[in-house]
């Protein structure tokens, strides 16, 4: 690889991180080229590019960006790097399921909106809910205070019409 096929990486790098929410390093040894696919293609449908490169010409992208400098410590063996603009959350599920399931993937580390956290957190991130899961409940609990006076002014409604129907009885009796 030549300098000037490095220092487009490097700056494909830099862009990557600047844009992205999340940054995930995870360690892909003893994975065969079929998993790893498997696995790119689950971050695909969730919006996360997952990819791999050198760790030095990563780390030089990282000293470039100015932004998650506790990476660095990381980048040691094989080294994949997923990538979120989107949905920060989403890298942390697909790399428990699979490691769950394989014990293989293992997170190294991760940066999620400035937040450092190293691989022991991989279960608390991958159960944080997803940005759609947050908005559908901040969207529930506007809605519930509505439904629940829709459901007294029917129960007011319910009444009254309970008590007219006594009355008419006691009166026709």
């Amino acid at each position: 690889m030549n300098k000037n096929e490095k220092n487009e990486i490097v700056s494909e790098v830099k862009d990557m991180i600047n844009k992205s929410a999340a940054v995930f390093l995870t360690d892909y040894s003893g994975i065969t080229v079929g998993d790893i696919n498997s696995i790119r293609n689950e971050f695909r449908k969730e919006g996360v590019e997952y990819k791999v490169y050198k760790n030095t010409l990563f780390k030089r992208a990282l000293d470039e960006s100015g932004k998650f400098e506790k990476l660095s410590g990381h980048l040691v063996g094989m080294t994949g790097y997923a990538f979120s603009t989107d949905n920060p959350v989403a890298p942390a599920k697909i790399i428990k399921k699979y490691f769950d399931a394989n014990q293989k993937l293992a997170l190294k580390a991760c940066y999620i909106d400035n937040q450092y956290f190293d691989g022991k957190n991989l279960n608390a991130l991958a159960n944080l809910p997803t940005k759609k899961e947050i908005i559908a409940g901040i969207l529930g609990s506007l809605d519930s205070p509505a439904s629940g006076i829709v459901g007294a002014i029917n129960a007011v409604f319910r009444d009254l019409v309970s008590v007219v129907d006594e009355i008419s009885k006691r009166q026709a009796a």
